[in-house]
């Protein structure tokens, strides 16, 4: 069964709280203890200093989610070459913002370059590699914008996966997005070696 939105689905999106600069202002001591406190929600903030929550997600997302973030670790203990990271984790960006990509990769060297304090708290790096899964609450034009945030903050590939259109977009630097029509796979090459996703099991 195809999943489908309704006309108002499509135009959801999280829930955006403007606090001018003072978000934008606090440390990174201090914002990762503001989310610290607030960690029953899952929260985000924007290099302007807005802050993002999150909505939960539902059982058939979840579910899409869980095999990916599967497949990918199974290759993962394999390649040896890097870390992964789930939703929980926030990265610092360079440009400020605070940001939890659905699936993220860092390779080895640049996550030992960090301190063990920033590999505890928020980590100011951009993964080498992210996944963002569109749930029915998600704004495709919101995804959209935080793809192109990750590469413009140095992320090597970038995918958008949308279960409800089929499709998958495919960022890289210097580059136009591919955008892929209900592909049956997706290759994660050069970057991501010898790891094909299996798109159509993705979403049975």
């Amino acid at each position: 069964m195809t999943a489908t939105l309704t006309p108002t689905e499509r135009k959801a999106g999280p829930l955006v709280l403007h606090f001018g600069t003072r978000l934008k202002n606090l440390s990174d001591e201090e914002c990762f203890q503001f989310f610290k406190i607030n960690e029953h929600l899952r929260l985000e903030l924007t290099s302007e200093g807005d802050l993002i929550i999150m909505p939960p997600t539902g059982g058939e997302t979840g579910n899409i989610n869980f095999e990916l973030n599967g497949n990918f670790w199974a290759w993962s203990k394999q390649d040896r070459r890097g870390k992964g990271f789930d939703s929980s984790t926030v990265f610092s960006l360079p440009n400020g913002a605070k940001r939890s990509p659905d699936l993220a990769w860092v390779l080895n060297d640049r996550w030992e370059a960090l301190s063990k304090e920033e590999r505890i708290k928020f980590p100011p790096i951009c993964p080498d590699f992210v996944a963002e899964l569109r749930s029915q609450s998600d704004s495709l034009d919101f995804l959209k914008e935080k793809m192109e945030e990750y590469i413009a903050n140095g992320a090597q590939l970038g995918w958008l996966i949308d279960p409800f259109e089929r499709k998958v977009y495919v960022y890289r630097p210097g580059a136009e997005v591919e955008v892929l029509e209900d592909p049956e796979a997706v290759s994660g090459e050069p970057l991501l070696r010898g790891f094909t996703l299996d798109v159509r099991a993705l979403w049975g």
